[in-house]
């Protein structure tokens, strides 16, 4: 953990400053492990692996740790020589390089840092947060970038300073939560006046829960992760040549990709075909592990934003539920 981290961290249960007791701490004065420690309430939180710790390790985000240590680098650009996830990054944001220079921005779900890669590539200083131990694997793919830091937390307890940032997002996130609105209700305090928010959600519509995912996540949400991963990768030798010939079937190619949960998209160009098939266990994987999945409305998104002093709130010309907005 970066010691300049401090100047924005507070208590998630009191919102007062912490102190820091470190136990080990690294060339670059950085604290390897130690403690957080609350000034009012005397909460202790631990730092572990250069991490600050603010929740259990184990949660209902533990699908989402699993998964993203198993496949650190499929989403990373840097990684793969795509522009896949910058592209998206900017379509879902709005925002450009120029703008985010000498911001403080959070990554609420950083995952393995998928959008970290891209945001950090700016002169801003980018925090990730998420649930789950994704965070580790976030550590090993954004090693070595001094304007990355990383916090284990809730999004519901978020362990920040209020109005500390200059701008968050949350892209494909808040979905996968217990309960959406609150999720999304914990992050304007967290802006600064005029501070923009950039949020990505599955869209709810009428025909949406009938999709076949739908219908067997009861099942394979509770299956041990290891097994359904087990599973997928056992079925896809057989479903991948199938699915890349039905979901490309012209306008009925949509209809297989709602009744088949298999998530086979596209192979983008200069994607090794070994690379494609990485993506399809781990997209299917995601598709059909997390503990929670409730896609929103465009309505609800924006109405609970505009509850909380968000203005300006418009929707991107983007894949799926793309909502902007600035702090009033």
């Amino acid at each position: 953990m970066k010691l300049k981290l401090l100047d924005i961290l507070a208590c998630p249960k009191c919102q007062e400053a912490l102190i820091c007791l470190p136990t080990e701490t690294n060339a670059d004065q950085e604290v390897v492990s130690g403690n957080l420690e609350c000034k009012s309430c005397k909460s202790v939180f631990p730092i572990r692996a250069s991490i600050p710790r603010f929740v259990p390790e184990d949660n209902y985000a533990s699908s989402f740790g699993f998964q993203w240590n198993c496949f650190k680098f499929e989403q990373i650009d840097t990684n793969t020589s795509q522009k896949s996830s910058e592209d998206r990054f900017y379509a879902e944001t709005g925002w450009n390089n120029e703008w985010m220079n000498g911001k403080l921005i959070l990554d609420a779900g950083c995952g393995a840092g998928r959008f970290l890669d891209i945001a950090s590539r700016s002169s801003c200083d980018v925090v990730g947060i998420d649930m789950s131990n994704a965070v580790d694997a976030a550590a090993v793919t954004m090693r070595g970038r001094p304007n990355v830091h990383l916090v284990q937390a809730s999004i519901y307890e978020l362990p920040f300073k209020s109005a500390a940032f200059d701008a968050c997002y949350s892209i494909g996130v808040i979905q996968h939560t217990p309960d959406p609105p609150k999720a999304i209700q914990s992050l304007p305090r967290l802006l600064k006046k005029d501070g923009k928010i950039a949020l990505t959600i599955y869209e709810r519509k009428p025909w949406t829960l009938l999709n076949a995912k739908y219908l067997i996540r009861p099942l394979t949400k509770r299956l041990n992760k290891q097994v359904l991963l087990l599973l997928i990768k056992m079925v896809m030798p057989v479903f991948y040549p199938i699915t890349s010939l039905l979901f490309r079937i012209p306008f009925i190619g949509r209809v297989f990709m709602f009744v088949i949960p298999i998530a086979n998209y596209a192979r983008l160009p200069g994607l090794s075909l070994k690379q494609h098939y990485r993506c399809i266990v781990l997209d299917t994987f995601d598709m059909l592990s997390p503990q929670f999945d409730f896609p929103q409305t465009q309505q609800e998104v924006g109405a609970t934003l505009s509850s909380l002093g968000i203005t300006k709130i418009g929707r991107l010309d983007a894949d799926g539920l793309n909502l902007v907005g600035q702090k009033g």
